[in-house]
């Protein structure tokens, strides 16, 4: 290191140094006491004062003086008519009219109006003040999402079972985060969670309808209570109380404080949240379904009070909470159109879509889906068509809130996409065969291409048709037990499931997954169009085949065959087989050559 300054001072400049030693204590000054002094000194009395380390605090009341309100009304009746004009009298008003609009002056105002409104519309088309400069750049970011897996929380709550899990999961480029809670049963004997409904306001409560569906389920202390769940400290709100167990639970969206529920023993019931958990009416047994009851939706109404059901005893019945002793209509689902109830279908699923308010769609044990239509005018003309594919029960069938034409249908081992077009072929799409079975499935009420499905392995997928028709775009192992239903929130953000032991669990879903991007119903519609007409294409070639191959079986019984020559005919081709797989082993063929040269020769 190079020295800039350097400074020097004498040693003698800093002073005498400082020498410390060790010595004993020593008396400087001794003042011994004086009692001649004592005589100046005023005893005084002994004083106490206390402190309190606190703030000093007062109360104080204010009695506000009352506020008298009144109610007050304004009833606005049409005026600014002169005295002698009767505004009720049409001719009066007409010819008034008609004498003010010969005036002049009208004329003069209603030009320069015209003039500063057409100058004020003009500014209003100049510019866009609405326009977003910027939307296709955050569409783009949305779009890029990185794979990442994260734990967020665990923790449980002894008195209804509570525990919280989290984590991201991803899968071929999307990421899903597991939040909120896993909810279980609260009573002793676990019970399956057969149906969830989320409350129309935001998803801020669910309901969860809690019921043994084994045949004939003999355990003791079994509840046959439902509840609703609060969202915000997870724990039971409400509980529903009734002497037969809840299959299905539906809150009315245009009375959020009605909930309708179908019974096991095939009553159906609703409550009035504001009063308590006891049921306000339930129906007769002796007019209720003979089956438990798989489906019941409220239907738009003025009054908001009508709904219907479905059950797996064959029969549709409309009902009108007002009066619940009896039904207001009834349908078999007799598919022969003979309206006999020992031919009907058992239905185990029902929907209902508000943009086609007059039809809905059953889903029955046997596989086949019913698309009725309740305009009709005979019992046998509502059962407007009858879709067959799958093997075993629809356990779900869903219309898509983009486009009602087409609809979703889970069950067997494949959830399939149908199109109400295509009324005698196939599904227009379908996903893969899974090992285990489908359960439950519905459409992103967000996404037109989006939708779920719930396996009996434990497994959700998130299907995307628009990115992957093979494999799922997510999937989730939610637990080990099967998942019996499944229910997304209106925002498509959020969604439920529940499994066999009555495991509720609350599943958050990356933003990819329920963001409309641009474009998306468009390129949606146009693969479900496309999709369609191949499917007929491909129908209208296979029923071209099938009558090409009855003609040829009907010319072939027409001409009569030789019985020796279709018998020496099936013997040659018997020994051809036998020569050709003989040369492809590299065996000699002497054996039967000199066979063949004796029918050559015959």
């Amino acid at each position: 290191m190079e020295i800039k300054f350097e400074y020097t001072r004498k040693r003698s400049d800093f002073g005498r140094p400082c020498n410390f030693s060790d010595l004993p204590a020593e008396v400087t000054v001794d003042i011994p006491p004086d009692p001649s002094l004592a005589e100046d000194f005023i005893p005084q009395d002994p004083v106490d004062f206390a402190l309190q380390h606190a703030p000093v605090m007062a109360l104080h009341e204010v009695n506000t003086e009352r506020v008298q309100a009144t109610s007050r009304g304004v009833n606005h009746v049409e005026g600014g008519w002169p005295k002698h004009v009767d505004p009720k009298n049409a001719e009066l008003t007409s010819r008034y009219r008609e004498e003010v609009e010969r005036d002049e002056v009208y004329t003069r105002t209603i030009q320069h109006l015209g003039t500063l409104m057409e100058h004020c519309i003009r500014q209003n088309n100049a510019i866009d003040i609405y326009e977003e400069y910027f939307a296709d750049d955050e569409e783009e970011e949305g779009i890029e999402e990185p794979p990442s897996a994260k734990t967020i929380t665990a923790f449980s709550a002894s008195e209804v079972n509570v525990s919280i899990r989290g984590c991201w999961v991803v899968l071929g480029g999307r990421s899903s985060k597991r939040i909120g809670f896993s909810e279980r049963d609260p009573s002793p004997v676990r019970r399956t969670a057969t149906h969830l409904s989320w409350h129309p306001d935001a998803g801020k409560e669910l309901a969860v309808a809690y019921c043994s569906l084994e045949f004939q389920d003999k355990r003791r202390d079994i509840s046959f209570d439902s509840f609703i769940w609060d969202m915000a400290p997870y724990k039971p709100l409400l509980t529903l109380m009734l002497s037969s167990p809840v299959v299905t639970l539906e809150y009315n969206p245009k009375d959020w404080h009605h909930l309708l529920g179908g019974c096991y023993n095939g009553q159906i019931v609703y409550w009035d949240t504001r009063k308590g958990g006891l049921p306000m009416e339930a129906t007769p047994v002796e007019l209720s379904h003979r089956d438990p009851v798989y489906g019941a939706l409220w239907l738009p109404s003025r009054t908001g009070t009508e709904c219907f059901s479905a059950s797996t005893d064959g029969q549709v019945l409309w009902w009108d909470i007002r009066k619940l002793s009896q039904p207001s209509e009834r349908l078999v689902l007799d598919i022969t159109r003979e309206d006999q109830l020992k031919n009907a279908l058992g239905a185990i699923s029902l929907d209902f879509s508000l943009s086609m308010p007059t039809k809905f769609l059953v889903g029955t044990e046997q596989g086949s889906i019913i698309n009725c239509n309740r305009d009709a005018k005979t019992p046998p003309e509502k059962i407007a068509n009858v879709f067959n594919g799958h093997i075993g029960a629809v356990y779900a069938v869903a219309r898509s809130p983009f486009n009602p034409k087409v609809f979703l249908s889970v069950g067997d081992w494949t959830a399939r996409i149908w199109s109400e077009e295509n009324l005698d072929s196939s599904s227009i799409m379908e996903t893969k065969c899974h090992v285990p079975y489908l359960l439950d499935g519905c459409w992103s009420p967000v996404k037109p291409a989006v939708f779920f499905t719930v396996r009996s392995d434990g497994t959700l997928d998130v299907w995307d048709f628009l990115f992957h028709q093979k494999e799922p775009s997510l999937s989730l192992k939610m637990s080990n037990d099967p998942l019996l239903s499944l229910r997304p929130q209106d925002n498509g953000r959020i969604v439920g499931c529940g499994t066999k032991q009555g495991t509720i669990n609350i599943l958050e879903i990356s933003s990819g997954l329920y963001t409309l991007r641009k474009n998306e119903k468009s390129l949606t519609s146009t693969m479900f169009e496309r999709e369609a007409r191949r499917e007929k294409v491909l129908q209208d070639k296979q029923r071209e085949l099938q009558v090409r191959a009855q003609l040829l079986a009907k010319a072939k019984k027409e001409e009569p065959e030789d019985p020796q020559e279709v018998f020496k005919q099936a013997r040659k081709e018997f020994f051809n087989v036998i020569k050709a797989e003989q040369q492809r082993r590299g065996e000699t063929v002497s054996l039967f050559s000199e066979s063949q040269e004796e029918e050559e020769a015959a």
